[in-house]
């Protein structure tokens, strides 16, 4: 399918959704439906619809949340900053959303993983910096990814490039895509992390990523 014909089917895939009754888990796949839509329709070129379709998804995972998320749901306010900063929006919200939360205490991988983002969301660049240094030497977190946020809070331009394009290349070697839309959308949200630094740099054509 073309990108429009994703994103239509997404948006028909969130629109039959809202017709249910919406318990925490049914909030979850209208947001990840609302995300698929956002990241189609950025691939399609219409930004403005791509950014009104994210932050409809971020406001759902919070729904989400707050609709009895099971603990540990980490997840949720990750995919909140990501869709946020993919929009070009403030995520601030969902960033502190996720600290007030107890990502800070988390012990999971997906939790440091919360943390780190929420910090740098919030500039608070050294508290990420040390975050983002437990995910490093994981066997269960992606090691380029790590590096990339330690990059970024560092602002070391030079090794961030090498681990961006370690993460893009992981994406175009992966078959499984959220919703099945394949986009590289951790590699949007670390050039957005990093342009607000002034660290983004240019990435190579991919059809991971949009024009």
């Amino acid at each position: 399918m073309t990108w429009s014909e994703q994103a239509a089917a997404a948006i028909a895939r969130y629109e039959a959704g809202e017709q249910r009754g919406l318990d925490q888990r049914q909030l979850t796949q209208l947001a990840n439906a609302a995300w698929a839509a956002g990241l189609c329709l950025l691939m399609d070129d219409r930004r403005g619809d791509a950014a009104e379709w994210l932050r409809r998804a971020a406001a759902r995972y919070r729904e989400s949340w707050e609709a009895g998320a099971p603990a540990d749901s980490w997840g949720r306010p990750i995919a909140a900053m990501k869709a946020l900063l993919i929009a070009g929006d403030d995520a601030s919200d969902p960033a502190q959303w996720a600290l007030d939360a107890g990502a800070a205490e988390a012990e999971s991988p997906i939790g440091r993983y919360a943390t780190t983002l929420a910090c740098l969301v919030l500039g608070r660049d050294v508290a990420a910096r040390i975050a983002a240094e437990t995910l490093v030497d994981r066997d269960d977190f992606p090691r380029d990814v790590a590096d990339a946020l330690l990059m970024i809070a560092g602002l070391d331009r030079n090794e961030y490039a090498a681990d961006v394009f370690s993460v893009l290349e992981s994406f175009e070697q992966r078959d499984d895509f959220l919703e099945d839309v394949r986009v590289a959308d951790t590699v949007l949200v670390l050039q957005a992390l990093a342009a607000a630094r002034e660290m983004a740099i240019e990435l190579p054509e991919s059809e991971l990523l949009p024009s």
